[in-house]
């Protein structure tokens, strides 16, 4: 079979894919703890788990796992793009070649698009932590911690695009409820403000990002300068609704279980389908599952009217 060569079908290909792959800018390694998964499911037991230290006193003193867990189900994900045999021999400009670089980038990001549906989807039933209640809720406990909530609101004249004073205002918020939560053993579990990033929708970027790079307010050095870094997800559809996460934990907000890697495929003019159909396949395939992690490294914050 007969066909133009225009760099497609060559092993230059692949190495393009993944080039802008690897090359496209995420965030989701940041935010989730990567953990290699060598079975359909992983079960977590250990979340929520950390004793306190104690004195020697008559000896070691073993505690066992709490019963908090769940399982985790890795998922298969996969992207293809149908091009005719005909199409690749009249390929003069390289749009094709465009359309596989664009793949790749959906693929690079396709990890944060569900990191923002699972912070989108947290407050729903359902979307559990490991504590058995929503990721997002009121009524979270933990052996000794006794309830608390990650789930803040905050005032606002316009919802949808607040002030920058009204972001600092709420951001104060955030971090005082974040400072105050407890473990399983009644102990606080944050001892500083480092690492924190705020998720936003793309409409709130301006007044996120002006609320942290002020350097003076009433004359004063401000104190939020610097204290988080601001990301925008475009995924983010609730523009009143906004994310303070802590990422340097053990165990972050979420869990990326890592079973599979993208792999990235062609079948062409060798292919039944290119035979039969004159139809080339180029496609992508991965397993993994994103997963809330703790949901005390997370807090959401509603905007609502004044």
């Amino acid at each position: 079979m007969a066909v133009i060569n225009t760099g497609l079908l060559t092993k230059g290909l692949r190495s393009e894919f993944f080039n802008r792959f690897e090359g496209t800018p995420t965030y989701y390694q940041d935010l989730a703890t990567r953990i290699v998964s060598n079975s359909d499911r992983e079960e977590y037991r250990w979340l929520g788990t950390v004793p306190r230290i104690r004195e020697w006193g008559s000896g070691r003193l073993a505690q066992g796992l709490r019963t908090e867990s769940y399982s985790v189900v890795n998922q298969k994900y996969e992207a293809t793009i149908e091009v005719d045999r005909d199409e690749i021999s009249d390929d003069q400009t390289g749009q094709i070649r465009l359309r596989v670089a664009e793949l790749a980038q959906r693929a690079a990001t396709h990890k944060d698009y569900l990191l923002a549906q699972l912070l989108m989807d947290g407050e729903t039933p359902g979307s559990n932590s490991y504590d058995g209640v929503s990721f997002f809720n009121e009524t979270h406990e933990s052996g000794s911690s006794g309830e608390q909530s990650n789930l803040l609101e905050a005032s606002s004249e316009t919802p949808d695009d607040p002030s920058v004073d009204e972001f600092k205002l709420a951001l104060k918020g955030g971090l005082g409820t974040m400072l105050s939560f407890l473990d399983d053993q009644g102990e606080p579990i944050f001892i500083s403000t480092s690492s924190l990033v705020i998720a936003v929708p793309p409409t709130m970027l301006i007044a996120a990002t002006e609320a942290v790079s002020a350097t003076v307010v009433n004359d004063q050095p401000s104190a939020l300068r610097g204290i988080a870094r601001v990301i925008a997800l475009p995924w983010l559809s609730d523009k009143s609704k906004w994310y303070l996460l802590k990422t340097d934990g053990v165990v972050r907000p979420f869990i990326f279980q890592d079973r599979e890697p993208v792999e990235f495929k062609a079948m062409a003019e060798d292919s039944d389908e290119g035979f039969r159909r004159e139809k080339f396949l180029f496609g992508v395939r991965a397993r993994y599952r994103m997963a809330y992690g703790y949901w005390q490294y997370a807090i959401r914050t509603d905007f609502l009217a004044a």
